[in-house]
């Protein structure tokens, strides 16, 4: 089994968020990336199928060089060999078309990825890669069993859990629940040293219309100022909820 997980690289989820002076662009200065953490559940899964299957696993990348560090991260996990697509990652239907382009020639039997990124939450690409090609989709999976050419996914719907059977190939969009949270896979140093060595093949993007322009970005606006009511004030607790906060 050949299984391709895609990983995107995305803001440590405890970084200051700012823009540029005009902002037309996210600002990077200071900013620790690491492997968007939906991603990351379904690396270990894909892991897991490799210890369990004898799976081989490729991990997946649209990005510049900058994004080595976290490529290195995947194959200190237990990836077998990664893909860098040589390309700033600009809308979901670029990513998706390019991520495609490479599963196209590589013949993989599954291809497992978060169902976003947790930096522009679009949840878009996963679905757009199985339309590409032509592969039964599941979204928001949070449990996976293998059995030969078929897999068996459940899923989150609204109010309970879905189980599907779908035939390989496949896309699977995992989130949290594909794998617990202790089972997620800290690399050791035996891993980090194996994936210095480990083979990371760089090509160049097949230039895939981009669909979408972010012409504007803006900052959440700051809280205001707490304010602070006197316990036996209730007359007054009802003025501000009703004429500052507007919720009654």
């Amino acid at each position: 089994m050949k299984i391709l997980v895609c990983i995107s690289s995305v803001p440590d989820t405890t970084s200051k968020i700012n823009f540029t002076a005009d902002h037309s662009a996210f600002d990077k200065n200071g900013i620790q990336f690491v492997i968007n953490p939906l991603d990351e559940f379904a690396l270990t899964k894909a892991v897991k199928l490799q210890e369990s299957q004898g799976a081989t696993v490729t991990v997946a990348n649209v990005g510049g060089a900058e994004t080595e560090a976290v490529i290195r991260k995947a194959l200190a996990i237990g990836a077998n060999d990664a893909i860098r697509i040589n390309a700033e990652p600009k809308d979901s239907y670029s990513v998706a078309k390019e991520i495609a382009e490479v599963a196209k020639n590589g013949g993989y039997d599954l291809i497992l990825c978060g169902k976003e990124s947790l930096d522009y939450n679009g949840g878009a690409v996963p679905g757009m890669v199985a339309q590409i090609l032509n592969q039964s989709f599941v979204n928001g999976c949070i449990g996976l069993e293998i059995s030969g050419s078929e897999a068996k996914a459940v899923r989150e719907i609204e109010g309970g859990k879905e189980t599907v059977t779908v035939q390989l190939p496949a896309v699977i969009a995992g989130q949290k629940g594909l794998v617990e949270e202790t089972e997620l896979i800290i690399p050791n140093m035996r891993g980090i040293m194996s994936a210095r060595t480990k083979p990371l093949q760089v090509v160049e993007p097949s230039a895939a219309e981009v669909k979408v322009e972010a012409v504007r970005f803006e900052s959440v606006p700051p809280r205001a100022a707490v304010k602070l009511v006197a316990p036996d004030n209730i007359d007054e607790l009802v003025r501000l909820l009703h004429e500052e906060a507007k919720v009654i």
